[in-house]
């Protein structure tokens, strides 16, 4: 049957509504990408550190195809529909390359162990989802997650879901169950009458055990490997740590490695990691050696601050003193040598998560300026995971991930705790109300 005449004509003014680009607003850039031009009063340059005033960019689906001048690109899109968002500054979509998605551990005795006993594999999954947009709504629109704290592979499963887009979330780049060595790593005081207890991490004992649980990992969707190299001392042997890297390198697979003791991040350092986490005892000779090879530094800052001032027991203890200290030192040290340092801020809890920003504050008070910690969350984050040509920046080709805030965080680097418009491969996933103009 052919639709009556009125019917035809309704279905051509629900078209001309839908297409003309005067009809549409901020509301209708959500969904699925689509051809738009978005426009701002200022833009950060993350490669020259300047700010840019009137900008533009031309998005194309998901890829961002013209970026300049408002005028320009306006010119060459004259067609395009317009999202003006005002009097914001964008920037590229932040990167965090150390968190935990599938981790809520409750603040509590053991709870690192309860979190284990009590929650399935769904449960966590779930659980993931919720802190996976969490982060992508605080502007966080890519992330190396670096183990899932003991939910086997629910990580691959967050992540495809993901892409899949049936949850919202960043772009995850997942090291599966991590490896340690055996009885060195969460959870511990479990009574030995319990052998299957389930473990935050794989644990390995031996040359052949370690390349095993790499194959493992990696064939079970692990876009990197994560290891400890120490707990409160050195723990996995050179030889151990150094068939980690070989298969992970041999598989394309970088290595992000736990490593807070000087003898523990030398070792890391010696077998050609590709990043030491947290790093806050090193010295100096190991950090120049970092220098050479290329090895990044995620200080993982945020969270220890976080944890100083949840309550004055903590900002007492001698043992979180020493460990800050050591941090500051490191930091300082690597900063000097020119060691590049790149964003993770640690999140285990539900406190944490969506919370990432805080780590960029941590930098500046430790020595970076404002510029070198936005790099730290973009650029240099690019550049570690392998993924510079898709995302840390605003620049033709790359994916359209952009984040909107108020003011100018090269003057105010809080200005990112307070994420405006976030738009993530060409989708809107956030815009608060009134942020923004109508198109023209």
């Amino acid at each position: 049957m052919r639709p009556a005449p009125v019917k035809w004509l309704g279905y051509v003014l629900i078209w001309v509504v839908m297409l003309w680009p005067g009809a549409m607003t901020a509301a209708d850039y959500a969904g699925a990408p689509r051809e738009v031009v978005v426009r701002a009063l200022r833009m950060v340059d993350v490669r020259s550190g300047r700010l840019l005033e009137d900008v533009a960019i031309h998005i194309d689906g998901e890829r961002i195809k013209a970026v300049g001048f408002a005028a320009e690109v306006l010119k060459q899109a004259p067609a395009v529909p317009v999202l003006d968002l005002g009097d914001v500054t964008i920037l590229p979509g932040l990167i965090d390359c150390h968190t935990h998605l599938l981790a809520r551990v409750p603040d509590v005795a053991d709870g690192y162990a309860l979190n284990l006993l009590i929650k399935s594999e769904a449960d966590r999954a779930l659980e993931g989802a919720a802190n996976a947009r969490a982060t992508v709504e605080a502007g966080f629109t890519t992330v190396r997650d670096v183990g899932n704290e003991g939910s086997r592979y629910a990580d691959v499963a967050l992540r495809n879901a993901i892409e899949g887009g049936l949850v919202e979330g960043p772009r995850m780049r997942v090291a599966t169950r991590a490896i340690a060595a055996v009885g060195q790593y969460y959870p511990f005081r479990i009574s030995a009458d319990l052998a299957a207890f389930p473990s935050g991490a794989q644990s390995v004992s031996g040359v052949d055990e370690a390349r095993r649980a790499v194959r493992e990992q990696i064939g079970n969707g692990a876009d990197l490997i994560k290891v400890y190299a120490d707990w409160d001392t050195a723990t996995l042997t050179l030889a151990e740590l150094q068939v980690i890297v070989d298969e992970a390198h041999r598989a394309n697979r970088k290595v992000a490695a736990h490593a807070t003791t000087t003898e523990g991040i030398r070792n890391a350092v010696a077998v050609g990691v590709d990043s030491i986490e947290h790093g806050n005892r090193a010295d100096r000779e190991t950090l120049e050696t970092m220098k050479v090879k290329g090895i990044y530094l995620v200080p993982t800052l945020s969270v220890m601050d976080a944890w100083a001032t949840s309550s004055p027991e903590n900002a007492a203890s001698p043992r979180l003193k020493s460990y800050m200290e050591g941090a500051r030192q490191t930091v300082g040290m690597a900063h000097a040598i020119g060691v590049r340092i790149v964003n993770g801020s640690d999140p285990s809890s539900s406190d944490r998560h969506g919370k990432n920003a805080e780590e960029l504050l941590a930098m500046t008070k430790r020595g970076l300026s404002a510029i070198e910690a936005i790099r730290a969350a973009t650029t240099s984050a690019a550049d570690l995971m392998g993924m510079s040509a898709d995302v840390g920046a605003v620049e033709a080709g790359k994916y359209a991930d952009l984040i909107a805030v108020d003011g100018n965080p090269l003057d105010d680097i809080g200005t990112l705790l307070r994420v405006k418009f976030v738009m993530k491969g060409g989708r809107v996933i956030k815009r608060e109300t009134l942020v923004g103009q109508p198109p023209r």
